[in-house]
C-alpha cells in the first residue's frame, strides 16, 4: 500500500458563530482570542507543526479578516521597528505567499459542502480538515499524521463522549483496536443514546483521501437537511482503510461561551507568564 504524503489542510471557517453572539455579530468567531492568539492561529500552528505546507480557508461573507490576519502588517511592523520593539509578538501571524489560499462557501449547506468547496485546490491529494472551534492543545494533528503514516487511508480524531452527548457527534461503529487506533466499521451522524453504536465520538480533526470529494459531489443531504461530511466518509468504509485515533491532547470546545471561557482559563494557567497571577487571583476568590 502506497501512502501518499499529507501536504494540504482545509479549514472550514464560513460559519456564523451564532452561539457566541453578540461578539460574532461583526467579528468572525475564529478571530476571537484565547489569551493572546485568535482561534484560527491555534489551528494553523497545529497544522504547521504537523508538516502541513498549504492552508486552505473555506470562508464566507464578512470573513476577510481571517485572510488579512496572516498577511504581512507592513505599517505595524515598520512602526514597531522604529520604536525598537521586537516583532516576536507577531510570531505565527504571517504566511509565505502561496501557502494560504481561500475559497468562498456561498451558502451554509453543511460541513460536507464546506469541504467540497475546496475540491479544486485539494485535487487528487490526501488532505486534513481542522475545525478551529475545537482548540486542541498537545499536537493532535501531528499524532494523527504519525498514525496515518503507519496505516494510511482515512483517519478521524475521536474521544469517548458521555452517553447523553452522542446526539451531538458523529459516532463510530468500532472494529478491532490496536493501541490508540480503532478500526472504523461504520459512522452514524448524531444518533440518540439508545441507538448509538458506541460512545466514540468524532471531533474536529480529520485526514481524508480525495475520493471523498467525489461522494460529496452528489450533494446528498443528511441530518438537519445539510450535506454531512460524516455521511460521505461513511461511504469510504470498506473501500479504503479507515481508523479512529485517540490522541494525547486536550480539547477545548470553543464553539460555545462556556468552552471559550474555560479555554482561556486553562491556557492562561499553563502559561509561565500568566499562570502565577491567575492562580493567585483564583486563590483569593
Amino acid at each position: 500500500m502506497t501512502i501518499r504524503p499529507l501536504r494540504k489542510a482545509v479549514f472550514p471557517v464560513a460559519g456564523l458563530g451564532t452561539r457566541l453572539l453578540p461578539a460574532t455579530k461583526t467579528m468572525p468567531k475564529e478571530m476571537l482570542t484565547v489569551v493572546d492568539r485568535p482561534l484560527i492561529q491555534y489551528a494553523v500552528d497545529e497544522a504547521r507543526e504537523a508538516g502541513i505546507e498549504q492552508l486552505i480557508f473555506v470562508t464566507g461573507r464578512g470573513k476577510s479578516s481571517l485572510v488579512d490576519y496572516f498577511d504581512r502588517g507592513f505599517e505595524l511592523e515598520a512602526t514597531m521597528e522604529r520604536a525598537g520593539k521586537s516583532l516576536s509578538a507577531l510570531k505565527g501571524s504571517r504566511t509565505t505567499p502561496g501557502d494560504l489560499i481561500s475559497v468562498r462557501q456561498q451558502q451554509p449547506l453543511g460541513l460536507g459542502h464546506a469541504v467540497w468547496c475546496a475540491r479544486h485546490i485539494v485535487g487528487d491529494e490526501p488532505f486534513a480538515v481542522l475545525l478551529p472551534d475545537d482548540l486542541m492543545v498537545g499536537g493532535a494533528l501531528r499524532q494523527m499524521v504519525e498514525a496515518y503514516n503507519r496505516v494510511g487511508g482515512n483517519i478521524v480524531c475521536a474521544e469517548e463522549v458521555a452517553p447523553e452527548k452522542t446526539a451531538s457527534y458523529g459516532i463510530v461503529t468500532p472494529g478491532e483496536t490496536d493501541g490508540n487506533l480503532t478500526e472504523v466499521k461504520g459512522l452514524v451522524e448524531k444518533p440518540k443514546p439508545e441507538v448509538a453504536p458506541s460512545r466514540l465520538g468524532v471531533i474536529g480533526r480529520y485526514i481524508l483521501q480525495p475520493e471523498v470529494m467525489t461522494i460529496l459531489d452528489t450533494k446528498e443531504t443528511g441530518a438537519g437537511g445539510e450535506i454531512q461530511l460524516t455521511d460521505a466518509m461513511a461511504k469510504l468504509i470498506g473501500k479504503q482503510p479507515f481508523h479512529a485515533v485517540k490522541v494525547d491532547a486536550v480539547r477545548h470546545d470553543c464553539g460555545d461561551k462556556t468552552g471559550f471561557v474555560l479555554a482561556n482559563l486553562a491556557i492562561a494557567l499553563d502559561s509561565d507568564e500568566l499562570g502565577p497571577r491567575v492562580r493567585a487571583f483564583l486563590a483569593g476568590r
